[in-house]
């Protein structure tokens, strides 16, 4: 089983949030690699966890698209 466990510093970013600010998430990397990713305001909501590729793939689509 991948260990899933947080290896990374958690990263919040709310720099695509709505104009009032109440949208957030955190992502860190996971020892196996893997990114995890959860909504910062509702952290119970559970955690996803991405490969390395899929992350790179989203980051350089968020990039393409204007975005920090």
């Amino acid at each position: 089983m991948a260990d899933k466990r947080i290896a990374t510093p958690v990263r919040t970013c709310s720099f695509r949030s709505s104009t009032d600010g109440q949208e957030c998430a955190e992502a860190a990397g996971a020892l196996d690699g893997s990114r995890a990713v959860r909504d910062s305001k509702r952290p119970a909501y559970g955690t996803t966890y991405h490969s390395p590729t899929a992350w790179t793939a989203f980051l350089a689509a968020m990039k393409a698209d204007g975005s920090r």
